[in-house]
C-alpha cells in the first residue's frame, strides 16, 4: 500500500521488502503451489543481500487483510518458516486481521499450520468495542525476556475497562462456539456463496478462507489481463453495493468481505445477490 507509506514518509530505514504472494496478478506463468516457493524464497535471496546476522525479524500477515484479501498459496508459509528456522530468524505472523476466529482457527497461523515466535493482536481481541492490543510471544522469546525485567510500557497498557471488555468479548466468543460456527458452518456457506462468482464473466479468481475473502476482477478471465484503471471499477461496484445496503471494501480491482462472525445465511444470501446485481452492471458497463 505505498500510497499509504508515502503520506507518512515511510518507509522507515532498514525495514526491506521481497515480494507478495499474490498470485493472480504476479504468478505469471508458474502454477500457485510453483509461485508460493519462489516468492516465499525471495526471502533467502534478500537475507543472503543483507546477511542474516543483520535481520531482526520477518513480518507478515498470514492472510493479506487490507491489501485484498490476499490468500498465499499452500506452499508458501511451509517455506518461509523453513527458511527462518534454518537462518534462526523471528517468525511475526500479524495477527490483527486474522486473529480471533475470523478464518475459522483462533489465529490465521493456525490455517496455514506454522509457529510464530511473536504475533501482534488487536480488533477481534475485543471485536472492536474498546481498543485494546498485544503481542502474543512465544516460550523462545519469553524466556529470553524474563532472564531480566520486562521494563515496557504505555500510558495505557493493561487499562481495566479495556481489559475487562477483551475478556468478556473471548468468554462470548468461546461460549457460543464462535470459532467453531466460522469452521464448521457458516464459513463453508460463505466460501460456497463467494466461490459461485468464479462463473461470473467479470471474476477472474475468487478466495475465501473462514469470514475472510477477496474478488478478484478481471478484463479478461483467459489470460487475466486487469483493468486499465482497477481503481474506477473497484469503486464502482463498491458505490453500487452501498447504495443497495451492502458495505464491500475495494482495494484496486478486487472486492473485500470480512462479515462478522454471527453472519445469518440469510445475510449471505443478501450479500450474494447484491454483489451479483453489482457485477451484472459493472460488466455491461465496461464491456
Amino acid at each position: 500500500m505505498k500510497y499509504m507509506h508515502e503520506q507518512g514518509s515511510l518507509p522507515i530505514e532498514k525495514i526491506h521488502h521481497i515480494g507478495q504472494p499474490y498470485w493472480y496478478a504476479e504468478g505469471g506463468e508458474l502454477t500457485p503451489e510453483e509461485f508460493g516457493v519462489t516468492v516465499a524464497r525471495e526471502l533467502e535471496a534478500k537475507l543472503d543481500e543483507l546477511g542474516a546476522e543483520n535481520v531482526a525479524a520477518f513480518v507478515a500477515e498470514p492472510i493479506q487483510g487490507a491489501g485484498g484479501v490476499i490468500v498465499p498459496p499452500s506452499t508458501y508459509w511451509p517455506e518461509i518458516a523453513r527458511i527462518c528456522k534454518e537462518r534462526d530468524i523471528l517468525l511475526v505472523a500479524d495477527e490483527v486481521i486474522c486473529g480471533f476466529g475470523r478464518t475459522g482457527r483462533w489465529f490465521g497461523h493456525q490455517h496455514f499450520g506454522f509457529e510464530p515466535d511473536m504475533a501482534p493482536v488487536a480488533k477481534g481481541l475485543s471485536s472492536g468495542y474498546l481498543p485494546v492490543g498485544g503481542v502474543l510471544v512465544s516460550d523462545r522469546v519469553a524466556n529470553v525476556i524474563m532472564q531480566t525485567d520486562f521494563n515496557h510500557g504505555y500510558t495505557y497498557s493493561g487499562h481495566p475497562v479495556c481489559a475487562v471488555a477483551a475478556l468478556e468479548n473471548l468468554r462470548i466468543i468461546e461460549e457460543e462456539k464462535l470459532v467453531e460456527r466460522v469452521r464448521d458452518d457458516i464459513g463453508p456457506y460463505f466460501a460456497k456463496a463467494w466461490h459461485a462468482f468464479t462463473d461470473h464473466d467479470l471474476v477472474g479468481e475468487t478466495q475465501a478462507v473462514g469470514l475472510m475473502a477477496g474478488l478478484q476482477m478481471a478484463k479478461d478471465k483467459k489470460t487475466r489481463e486487469r483493468f486499465e484503471k482497477p481503481d474506477a471499477i473497484g469503486t464502482w461496484v463498491r458505490n453500487h453495493c452501498v447504495e443497495n445496503g451492502l458495505i464491500l471494501r475495494a482495494t484496486g480491482d478486487r472486492m473485500l468481505a470480512s462479515p462478522p462472525l454471527i453472519i445469518t445465511e440469510e445475510e449471505v444470501d443478501f450479500m450474494a445477490k447484491t454483489l451479483k446485481n453489482a457485477l451484472d452492471a459493472a460488466w455491461r458497463e465496461w464491456r
